[in-house]
């Protein structure tokens, strides 16, 4: 609840909108509670033959007659109190309060009568019959305001719950951006979509139930209840006697439902992941015929979500169920009570006093019509009631990410460094991911500006992380990374990337056209610039040549159009168009075929002039490209030197660069 609170704050920055729901809301419940008091002119005024300016000129006549009745028993008993006992003197005194009482309450009614008597003799028709016209046009009215306000009311409460919405999948989204690289890996792209996607609809959801109907129907129903209130409070507290009891089953009932939704999202969740799973490695699943295990481990997904699903449903229906027989049996203990005292014409009940005269059947009739107007709306809380508690959990699992603790923070009194810098620096620099063994114990090397240097190791040796905190995707335990001695936590994040360009192993490209690849981290870059990107990257003949619309050519999701040798010469020329200080390549030859890896060799050594280079690579081709290689093993630099020196006397590195070492 204490995190659904914050998405309200939200939702409390339509203040316009809030005002609106509200005030169409009070109409709303307004006109609900006038429609069921036409019962009382119905039945005590048109169903009797009378008109209403006969009625109330009868009614007035009735109340003075009642007066004057109330005056001379309190002046008989006021005559009987000077000669009576002290017992029959105390006796006395009671009832001469009772009268009292009872004469105020037909004074204020004779009063009121009286007040409303020439507008009714003006304005209200003669005759039983046009009396009935008048009625329904009432209610026809007051139901087509109802309507108005109703669409007024669902369009503000929407509009609200969809900004809220915006808003709410702006926030997670930016921190899901700024979360730390291995939270990707412990939540998934897939957890996150869910959250993002499914989630924040139910948050959405939960918005529009509270802003909507958790605040009209409440109030349609405190409308009634204080009309059946005006009309006998004492039969009103007698008949509730049954809220606590649908208090205590909806509190119940409303856990259930909760923990049962927060495990269908968790289910959800799962089932996005396989969804991402089988369509992300679909070559794999075709090529190895596992269409069926997918099949099956899809179906066992869903029938999972599924009996969450119907525990939901179970928990909804016992909901509504105990809301509408406890709400049956509150109208039930009612017109027992209330035909009791209309019947008998008694004023007690129980022993109790329930009013100050016999209630007539217009008066009951209209209780029981508010009694019966107030469970409309309880049944219909009971129904959006799973809604809000959906609402709540979606909420908890949303902004369990968004307050989730990020390592790398961005400095308080942030340090600049000229551009371009003089040396990189690891300085004695160990780190521990948050769950595993150490990586780096002590690394230490220094690069100079303009040198191209070259990082080998075996399997889990440490070096993608140096490339993680180089580019400041995480910090170290202890030591320091700086730039011109100052750490680069000490430097704003965005200065730190700015000057740096990556390209990985596995090519990133996104779903748009060549061109905005290329310019992707360079927006203000023209088209001019991206062609001789491309070019210096030897990517503009292919693009040209080989792609249907040139540097327009949509790309599929990854860019699946391209071949590998292709997606990573678009890659390089989206590093170049960037013109960084420090261009990082983590295996980005890897996997790609002789002739695009001579093109993109041919690419780097004109770029990497008067530029700082780190390649992460096994290939031997590309090491020979480096002007100093650095051996990391088990967490530390264990040998450098160039590639001839290291081909002589580094036993890993001879392994690495196997019978090329021979021919060199």
């Amino acid at each position: 609840m204490n995190t659904f609170a914050r998405v309200l704050k939200i939702a409390a920055r339509r203040r316009f909108a809030l005002v609106g729901i509200l005030l169409t809301s009070l109409v709303i419940a307004i006109l609900w509670g006038a429609n069921i008091g036409t019962l009382y002119p119905l039945v005590e005024v048109v169903f009797k033959g009378d008109s209403l300016p006969s009625y109330v000129e009868s009614r007035l006549d009735e109340s003075q007659a009642e007066l004057s009745g109330i005056d001379q028993q309190m002046l008989d008993i006021s005559q009987s109190l000077l000669v009576a006992s002290d017992e029959r003197k105390l006796a006395f005194q009671v009832e001469i309060q009772t009268l009292e009482t009872r004469r105020k309450v037909v004074s204020e009614s004779s009063e009121w009568l009286a007040n409303v008597k020439p507008w009714v003799d003006d304005y209200a028709p003669d005759g039983p019959y046009a009396t009935l016209l008048l009625i329904v046009a009432m209610l026809v009215g007051g139901t087509a305001l109802k309507l108005i306000a109703l669409m007024a009311n669902l369009l503000l409460v929407q509009y609200v719950a969809e900004r809220t919405a915006f808003d709410l999948r702006a926030t997670f989204f930016r921190k899901s951006l700024s979360l730390d690289l291995d939270s990707f890996g412990e939540n998934g792209s897939a957890e996150l979509t869910s959250r993002l996607t499914n989630d924040v609809s139910h948050v959405s959801a939960g918005v529009a139930v509270l802003l909507g109907r958790m605040v009209r129907e409440p109030l349609k129903m405190l409308v009634c209840l204080g009309g059946a209130m005006f009309i006998c409070w004492r039969l009103m507290l007698l008949v509730m006697i049954v809220t606590p009891v649908v208090a205590l089953v909806m509190t119940y009932l409303s856990r259930a439902i909760r923990r049962a939704s927060r495990k269908a999202m968790e289910e959800m969740s799962q089932l996005y992941g396989m969804l991402s799973d089988a369509f992300s490695g679909i070559r794999v699943v075709k090529a190895f015929n596992t269409q069926a295990f997918e099949r099956a481990k899809f179906r066992r997904g869903t029938y999972a979500f599924y009996r969450k699903s119907m525990k939901i449903a179970f928990y909804n229906m016992l909901a509504r169920s105990s809301s509408e027989m406890l709400g049956m049996a509150t109208v039930g203990m009612a017109i027992l009570a209330g035909g009791y005292l209309v019947v008998n014409q008694e004023t007690h009940l129980l022993g109790m006093r329930m009013s100050q005269q016999p209630l007539n059947v217009g008066e009951v009739l209209m209780f029981f019509g508010f009694l019966i107007g107030a469970s409309d709306p309880a049944r219909k809380l009971t129904d959006v009631w799973s809604g809000l508690q959906r609402g709540f959990a979606a909420t908890t699992r949303v902004y369990a990410i968004i307050d989730q603790p990020v390592r790398v923070q961005e400095p308080v009194q942030p340090k600049s460094v000229a551009r371009p810098h003089r040396t990189i620096a690891f300085n004695e620099v160990c780190f521990q991911y948050a769950s595993g063994p150490k990586v780096l114990n002590g690394i230490d090397f220094e690069v100079p500006h303009g040198e191209t240097i070259a990082v080998v190791g075996p399997n889990g040796s440490g070096k993608s992380t140096l490339v993680s905190l180089l580019c400041r995707f995480d910090d170290p335990q202890s030591g320091n990374v700086t730039l011109d001695g100052v750490p680069l936590k000490e430097i704003r994040t965005r200065d730190v990337r700015r000057r740096i360009a990556l390209v990985t192993q596995r090519t990133a490209l996104f779903e748009d056209t060549i061109e905005n690849n290329i310019r992707y981290g360079s927006p203000g870059a023209d088209s001019h610039a991206v062609v001789r990107a491309a070019k210096l990257a030897f990517a503009d003949e292919f693009i040209r040549t080989k792609t249907p619309g040139g540097y327009q050519t949509l790309l599929g999701t990854g860019g699946v159009r391209l071949s590998g040798g292709q997606m990573q010469r678009v890659a390089l020329a989206r590093a170049f168009l960037r013109n960084p200080d420090i261009l990082v390549l983590d295996e980005a030859t890897s996997q790609i075929d002789m002739e695009s890896e001579q093109l993109i060799h041919k690419a780097l050594k004109q770029f990497l002039v008067n530029r700082t280079g780190v390649m992460i690579t096994h290939r031997p081709s590309t090491l020979a490209m480096a002007d100093r290689t650095i051996v990391v093993e088990a967490g530390k630099v264990s040998d450098q030197g160039t590639h001839a020196e290291l081909q002589q006397r580094n036993t890993f590195y001879q392994s690495l660069c196997g019978e090329q070492r021979l021919s060199a």
